[in-house]
């Protein structure tokens, strides 16, 4: 008999052993194959933690140590996500400089992150604030500007009048600032911009070869927002002055052009000042400037009211010759299209709903019986479905395909537009007016302009300041630090000064795969030969809060370097897997939520730890519901866990120096283990897994089988399957059990067909006498877990929802009956 369970002595001592021998640590060439299992590394935040936290970290590494049984070279690291604006907002408010609370936060999370038992190579940790690291952030952007992907541009941001400084989008809540809560407008800033815009195809197109849920690959497809259609030339006249100019329309619908019945221009549109009448233009100033206060996204949405003014000059819609009057509105954006619309309000909701506020014509130019009308045959809302042309000179009848095809080319004859293809992704803005980030290696000099920092040079480091706040005047901090800013030019060296915009928070993130097979390389960001080796990465876990932003930057990253010749491979992840979040009932407001410190719902680990262990932390973050789904923490839930691996070791205990001989039954019901654990590992059924394991104790605890016994390769093969979900129990049964080297280095077994062929039947299910559902189950599975499993279907939930099951009637193998109080 061994001594009763202890998680946190053997939990402990086999952290001590794993880390003293090497365990994690990957060899970089191998005769296995290979296996890149990486999770979204984490900022270094103060509160640490949470079990909401943990959970993707747990599901990545039972499924990198559960490729390693299966013989691969696993390679898993972690590292810090540790510049940019979340790091530098937690300093901010804590009060401590942003390197010292990083390196405190980072050594903090190291230790939770090692509590948990996970086999990260933490030999080759990386941390994106270390000037060994950003180094190499730095010259990947100098190679983006030299290829002519990084440029300076005026471009509106986003700024706080009473901070005085410019804001990232992320630091814009509901329309204020997230530090003082003044309404937000918009600032024109010089920025860096980086030409993604140029990959967008390719972004688009190479979706297809991913395998990564459907629902990221929607959301990445509709941000790039991919559009044919046509570009439509408007001449303008000029109300002031009367000079001319074109304004190119980009639109979908060439079919609805004979409805365009006004124009509109973002406001903040170079020509709006130019074409604007005197008597309007005080009205159009105060409107671009109320304008700059609304946020980009209240901007976009459908259901605010529409707001404009009537600019005083025409357009010319050119396929009838017609003056149509050009408005500003805040509904069009610059940073989308070309700054300009053509108004069909018949068939657009915003501008049917901006016509009928400002009383402009409606044209109706295709026609449907299905369209919603007035009594006098008008419309009653804009009918946005394609059909028949009406009202369009001599493309009236066609079809609304046939007619975009048709216009497109009568356009095209007169040199009044073009086939076209539109994308609503815009380069990426990544300049940022702040002091912990990257700084951007370009010298400006008076006489030979901006240059680039000579390689030789790099990293252009980031100074130790004592003042790190936002300047309060659109400029970084490090404007005011004159020994950074002051330098010469390397190209004919007179006096220069340096680039003080910093990278954003995603810069070192978008290719940090990239680094962690060569983590400490100095000569390279990476070396090709050991790059092509490892990746693509073969799993990447992380939430679908990343599915936009990140992602969409670390892909473009990745052709950009491919395209350079410095990698043989274009897409960074090939297998992407999001975890849902863990959520728990809020003591503020009753309601289960997403963990928050404010919603008063957070469950921190450690004490967890402390009470269970980590491996019942660990199973539990598993069991709790489908891995890809919002699952909601219930404290109560995890003693069950931990009654199961108390249960596990006393019944291990009592098997043990009882040999027995192998059993047809019990050989059947193990190789139903092995087949159903490793399938729903393949499918991230985690939670399933786990409950297979508890059936399987629970059919082992039987008094007949204890009475036959256990034989040896039984309890091995099951200690092998449960050793990725809980670690460290696993590995002290089985030294206990009289193995000599680590359960890891043993082979996941495999299931044998013919030994479970017949072994599984298909039992009906009845409430009240009345077949509701089926459920698949081993022969002779026991009463109660037959019907705990029965009770467990959703479609038989239903029927006993609300109800109390007063008797159950149990035929092995064929029926099961539950008879419920009338509800």
């Amino acid at each position: 008999m061994f001594s009763s369970y202890q998680p946190q002595e053997i939990e402990s001592k086999w952290r001590r052993i794993w880390k003293e021998t090497g365990a994690h640590e990957t060899c970089q060439r191998s005769k296995e194959p290979k296996y890149y299992c990486l999770d979204m590394f984490p900022y270094p935040s103060g509160s640490g933690l949470h079990v909401g936290h943990l959970r993707g970290y747990v599901l990545s590494d039972v499924w990198a140590r559960c490729k390693k049984l299966q013989g691969y070279n696993v390679l898993h690291p972690m590292g810090w996500d540790s510049f940019g604006l979340p790091a530098e907002n937690d300093a901010i408010k804590r009060g401590i400089h942003p390197r010292i609370n990083t390196e405190k936060n980072i050594q903090n999370m190291k230790r939770q992150l090692e509590e948990i038992g996970a086999m990260y190579d933490w030999s080759r940790e990386i941390n994106t604030s270390s000037p060994e690291y950003y180094k190499w952030t730095q010259w990947i952007f100098l190679k983006m500007y030299k290829k002519g992907l990084a440029y300076r541009k005026l471009v509106p941001i986003n700024w706080c009048p009473s901070c005085r400084t410019g804001l990232a989008n992320e630091e814009v809540v509901n329309g204020k600032c997230e530090r003082c809560e003044t309404p937000v407008t918009r600032k024109n800033l010089m920025q860096w911009m980086l030409r993604i815009t140029q990959y967008a195809d390719r972004l688009l197109r190479d979706l297809e070869k991913l395998s990564w849920p459907e629902k990221v690959k929607t959301m990445q497809t509709n941000w790039i927002g991919y559009s044919e259609g046509a570009e439509v030339i408007f001449k303008v006249i000029s109300a002031r002055d009367g000079q001319e100019f074109d304004i190119p329309v980009f639109t979908t619908r060439a079919d609805t052009l004979f409805g365009a019945t006004y124009m509109v221009l973002a406001p903040e549109h170079e020509l709006v000042e130019k074409i604007s009448s005197s008597s309007q233009e005080k009205e159009v100033q105060d409107y671009t400037q109320q304008s700059k206060r609304v946020p980009e996204v209240k901007r976009l949405t459908q259901v605010k009211e529409k707001t404009g003014v009537f600019t005083g000059a025409y357009a010319i819609n050119p396929v009838n010759n017609e003056k149509i009057p050009i408005w500003i509105s805040d509904y069009v954006l610059l940073a989308y299209g070309t700054g300009a619309i053509m108004a069909v309000p018949a068939h657009d909701i915003r501008d049917f709903e901006f016509a009928t506020k400002f009383h402009l014509p409606i044209t109706e130019v295709i026609y449907s019986p299905k369209a919603s009308r007035k009594k006098d045959a008008s419309l009653k809302e804009a009918y946005l479905e394609e059909g028949e042309l009406i009202n369009s000179g001599p493309f009236k009848g066609l079809s609304s395909e046939e007619a975009k095809e048709k216009i497109t080319q009568w356009l095209a004859q007169r040199n009044l537009g073009k086939k076209a293809v539109s994308y609503k992704l815009r380069d990426w803005v990544f300049s940022r007016q702040r002091y912990w980030g990257e700084p951007i290696p370009i010298i400006y000099c008076r006489q030979c302009g901006e240059v680039a920092v000579p390689e030789e040079d790099l990293p252009v480091e980031l100074p130790q300041v004592e003042k790190y706040q936002p300047s309060g005047t659109g400029k970084s901090p490090l404007e005011n630090i004159a020994e950074f800013v002051n330098t010469t030019c390397p190209l004919c060296s007179s006096s220069a000064k340096r680039e003080t915009d910093t990278m954003p928070q995603w810069a070192g993130s978008s290719w940090y795969f990239l680094r962690y097979p060569d983590a400490h390389l100095e000569q390279a960001s990476f070396e090709k030969e050991t790059a092509n080796y490892w990746l693509p990465v073969d799993m990447y876990v992380g939430g679908i809060e990343h599915a936009i932003l990140h992602l969409l930057y670390a892909r473009f990253f990745t052709k950009v370097i491919y395209d350079l010749g410095y990698i043989d491979f274009d897409e960074p992840f090939q297998h992407l897997f999001n975890q849902g979040m863990v959520c728990k009932r809020s003591d503020k407001t009753g309601k289960v939520e997403k963990m928050s410190k404010s919603k008063g719902n957070v469950v921190n680990p450690d004490e967890l730890i402390e009470k269970y262990g980590i491996d019942t932390v660990r199973m539990y973050e598993l069991f709790i519901g489908p891995a890809e789904l919002d699952s909601e923490w219930q404290d109560q839930g995890i003693e069950g866990v931990f009654r199961f691996l108390k249960k596990t070791w006393d019944l291990i205990s009592k098997l043990e120096g009882k040999p027995a001989q192998e059993d047809r039954k019990l050989q059947r019901r193990l190789h139903l283990l092995i087949r159903d654990v490793t399938e729903r590992i393949e499918a991230f059924k985690f939670n399933t897994a786990v409950s297979s394991f508890m059936e399987f104790i629970n059919f082992l605890n039987r008094p007949q089988i204890l009475a036959r016994g256990v034989d040896k390769k039984t309890v091995d093969s099951f200690l092998i399957l449960l050793a990725p979900f809980a670690p460290h129990f696993s590995e002290e049964l089985w030294e206990r059990l009289g193995h000599s080297q680590s359960i890891f280095k043993e082979k996941w077994p495999l299931y044998d067909p013919s030994l479970i062929e017949g072994g599984s039947v298909k039992i009906a299910v009845q409430v009240n006498g009345k077949l509701r559902g089926t459920l698949v189950l081993a022969k002779d599975t026991p009463k109660e877990e037959a019907i705990e499993k029965a009770r467990r279907i959703e479609k038989i939930r239903k029927y006993l929802e609300g109800k109390e099951i007063k008797k159950t009637v149990f035929v092995p193998d064929k029926i099961i009956n539950l008879v419920t109080t009338q509800g």
